[in-house]
């Protein structure tokens, strides 16, 4: 039988091209926005018909829904909701960004989570959870959120450039919403394996409802299964379950798992029955997860006394010739920066690329950490280095870095930055490469993350730290009027539609 909504003008805005995605809060569909040229969306309908206006159904889902659209604008954990509305079939609907990547849930029943991996995936929910829960200012009063169904399907994964991994929280508010004004005590929606007690009362819900749903998700991040298993699947013995069957415990379940036990104890304190009894607040659990990250870094290996010299590639600012080569009197230091440069532990083993500046015999340098597979960094040693800054002060102060590595037999490896210039960070490493003049890349071989592979040199051209000097004080100056997040969307815009000309012009200049 095939699908109504395939093909559908929605709103005179939204063309619905395919189905994405089912489940019990409604169905997904990805659509193209034919205002903006076709830019992909994510167009959800809920489980739901507002047909009865007495009970004013539809003024909650226009409250919910503007809510859930300003708490995706306050954080990058969670999901966008850019536009909402009701059809001409009086089913409510909303228009979330397209993001290409898996859930959570896909994840964790194709392989096993590492430790730094379920670290950093689990602060990264926590994160958005945080933001929801300390409420959103609407028409004058907070709102805290509560999501009310917590689990690894509602868990957007995808690879992001900066994060190596980016997790985005799905549908906050909308299981409160599908409730309407019934009575909670005789209508239950949730998922019944990740529900609370409380929640399974029909209980009124706080944010406790949702750490011990966390609670779940992390035993089944770290282990691949359920903490509570139920006799049946239905709501009765998950009810029992729930009240009173005690959680199995990682032992039982995942005895070779080497976990530490600061994580089992957080995720058994979420699995609290009595919510007194859980930690009170997704601080606390957020104060847990980076002790953890902070401690679980891999143990520095000492370089080796028979490492290669290192090859430094200097990028010639007058566009003749670029030519490789050993920089002898750098030898040492060179070789200095690779015994002491150690991957930090809050950082994903994965394909990523972030600055974070380095303390070189009392110089702070700036740097961009990056992380490849080792045969990439074999192949590209011997390169051209290319780099290129883009600013733009408004609707928020953002700069874009751009470095390329490029050699003729392997193509080039772009490696774009955005440094949000509100921040600290933004403006102290812009500070540093106006007054160094140059960075350093360290490349990390992701199956051999301990310790630094190679180190190479970035020079940038003579005209640019006066204006990076400029795009500091503007940023300072210049308040940010909207989401970083559209600053971003801009810069990424004009990014793509130069990388053919720096492909080009880097094809054009030979060694």
């Amino acid at each position: 039988m095939s699908d109504p909504n395939i093909g559908r003008l929605l709103s005179k805005r939204y063309q619905i091209q395919q189905l994405i995605g089912t489940g019990a809060m409604g169905r997904v569909y990805r659509a193209k926005d034919i205002l903006l040229g076709g830019v992909p969306v994510a167009v959800k309908f809920l489980a739901l018909s507002i047909q009865n206006q007495k009970m004013g159904l539809q003024n909650r889902f226009q409250r919910e829904a503007k809510t859930c659209a300003l708490l995706g604008q306050k954080s990058i954990h969670i999901v966008r909701v850019m536009d909402y509305g009701i059809d001409s079939n009086n089913t409510p609907f909303y228009v979330m960004e397209y993001l290409p990547g898996k859930s959570l849930n896909q994840i964790i029943r194709q392989q096993h989570l590492s430790i730094p991996r379920f670290l950093s995936m689990s602060r990264q929910i926590s994160l958005g959870l945080q933001c929801a829960h300390n409420g959103i200012p609407v028409d004058g009063a907070v709102y805290p959120i509560i999501h009310r169904d917590i689990k690894p399907s509602n868990m957007l994964v995808i690879p992001d450039p900066s994060f190596g991994e980016l997790v985005k929280v799905l549908d906050f508010g909308v299981a409160k919403l599908l409730q309407g004004n019934t009575d909670q005590t005789k209508y239950y929606l949730g998922t019944l394996s990740y529900s609370s007690p409380e929640q399974m009362q029909g209980k009124e819900l706080d944010n406790r409802a949702d750490i011990y749903s966390l609670g779940v998700m992390m035993f089944e991040m770290l282990t691949g299964k359920m903490p509570l298993v139920a006799p049946t699947n239905s709501f009765k013995a998950w009810y029992k379950t729930h009240q009173s069957q005690p959680p199995r415990t990682f032992a039982e379940v995942a005895p070779a798992l080497e976990i530490p036990q600061l994580a089992k104890n957080l995720v058994m304190s979420c699995l609290a029955k009595a919510r007194g009894d859980r930690p009170q607040s997704i601080t606390e659990v957020l104060q847990v997860l980076e002790s953890l990250e902070k401690n679980n870094s891999p143990q520095k290996v000492p370089p080796e006394n028979n490492r290669p010299s290192q090859a430094l590639v200097i990028r010639d600012q007058r566009n003749q010739k670029l030519k490789p080569h050993v920089d002898q009197s750098a030898s040492q230091s060179q070789s200095d920066l690779l015994g002491s440069a150690s991957w930090p532990s809050n950082k994903p083993i994965a394909d990523i690329v972030f600055p974070q500046s380095i303390n070189f015999h009392g110089e702070m340098l700036p740097a961009l950490w990056v992380m490849l597979p080792q045969a990439e960094i074999i192949n590209r040693v011997l390169s051209k280095i290319y780099n290129q800054f883009l600013f733009i002060n408004t609707p928020h102060p953002m700069l874009l870095w751009i470095t390329v590595i490029y050699n003729q037999q392997h193509g080039a490896k772009f490696l774009p930055y955005y440094l949000d210039m509100k921040t600290s960070l933004g403006q102290e490493i812009t500070y540093l490469l106006a007054q160094k003049v140059s960075y350093r890349l360290l490349l990390f071989a992701r199956e051999a993350p301990q310790r630094c592979s190679h180190v190479l040199t970035s020079n940038i051209d003579p005209a640019q730290p006066q204006r990076l000097q400029q795009w500091i004080a503007m940023s300072k100056t210049f308040p940010s009027s909207a989401d970083p997040q559209l600053s971003k969307s801009l810069l990424k815009s004009e990014y793509e539609k130069m990388k053919p000309m720096i492909l080009a012009k880097m094809e054009n200049v030979f060694f």
